[in-house]
């Protein structure tokens, strides 16, 4: 029988921080679940821990991705191989909590109209300590809500409310809807994909989202993903993205969401390089 849950790791030059992603996937108190995991052509010693888990019967390793296609090429791989109903992409640098499974799970049961439940997360420097926590699924959309009106929320925010993959988990059949992973603005592939499956499900008696206020994973911070060149790309993409959105689904997003939303992605870019240099990560 397929496992109801499939955890998918996408890993690339982790080496670092990947024996203790994988240790997190697998130390769950839920019990149904697999976990699926690539090495993208990988120049470090990712293969390497991956290997140093390979007598877990929970875990399947694919054969290396072939090099190139950005972040798409490879989430899409390990997601393809997922058997799951239901599927949870962890970055290789990445960390989920023991409860998280189950408290996800537990959320599907209880509402079957809901295709991604999304939870609260901290943020860790690279040796793990932590920086900031409760981050993520503001009040407005703890709980249950309808699918369009949590998109126009993240829209509305300037940024992702979802949060990075570690914290959501959705309905594989979801994705495959959309096509797989949306890569068109690589910066919000996450986001973009979520909201777009979230639209996208309505019409198929589901669509519904739930935030959990727990912080149930750890998203990892470094001097390369926060520098102030990226932080610049980033609100190019989201605003690119707003607008894409807003084009398709005029009916969800409106005319004055997305002004507040591009507006506010662009002073969040700003705010992010005083936060970068408080940190020491500008300039790496």
């Amino acid at each position: 029988m397929s496992p109801r849950v499939s955890i998918v790791i996408p890993a690339f030059n982790n080496a670092d921080y990947l024996h203790d992603t994988l240790a997190s996937a697998l130390n769950q108190n839920y019990a149904d679940y697999e976990v699926v995991i690539a090495d993208h052509s990988s120049s470090d010693a990712t293969s390497t821990v991956i290997d140093h888990f390979a007598d877990d019967p929970r875990l399947r390793i694919l054969s290396p991705t072939t090099a190139g296609g950005g972040a798409k090429h490879n989430w899409d791989r390990v997601s393809q191989a997922a058997r799951g109903e239901l599927i949870k992409l962890l970055p290789g640098d990445d960390l989920i909590g023991p409860d998280m499974l189950s408290s996800q799970v537990a959320v599907f049961d209880r509402h079957p109209t809901v295709t991604l439940c999304a939870t609260r997360r901290k943020l860790i420097n690279e040796s793990g300590a932590t920086i900031m926590t409760g981050r993520g699924i503001p009040r407005g959309i703890v709980g249950l809500h309808r699918g369009a009106m949590a998109v126009r929320a993240t829209v509305r925010a300037g940024s992702n409310l979802f949060g990075e993959p570690g914290c959501v988990m959705m309905r594989r059949e979801a994705l495959e809807a959309i096509g797989g992973w949306d890569g068109t603005n690589p910066y919000v592939i996450d986001e973009r994909s979520y909201c777009r499956a979230l639209l996208a499900d309505e019409g198929r008696g589901h669509g519904d989202f739930y935030g959990l206020a727990q912080s149930l994973a750890s998203f990892r911070v470094s001097g390369e993903q926060w520098s102030v060149r990226l932080s610049t790309a980033q609100a190019e993409q989201v605003v690119a993205f707003h607008d894409t959105l807003a084009a398709q689904y005029p009916q969800v997003i409106r005319p004055f969401d997305l002004y507040l939303g591009n507006a506010r992605a662009r002073i969040m870019a700003r705010a992010r390089r005083l936060v970068y240099a408080a940190l020491g990560f500008v300039g790496k």
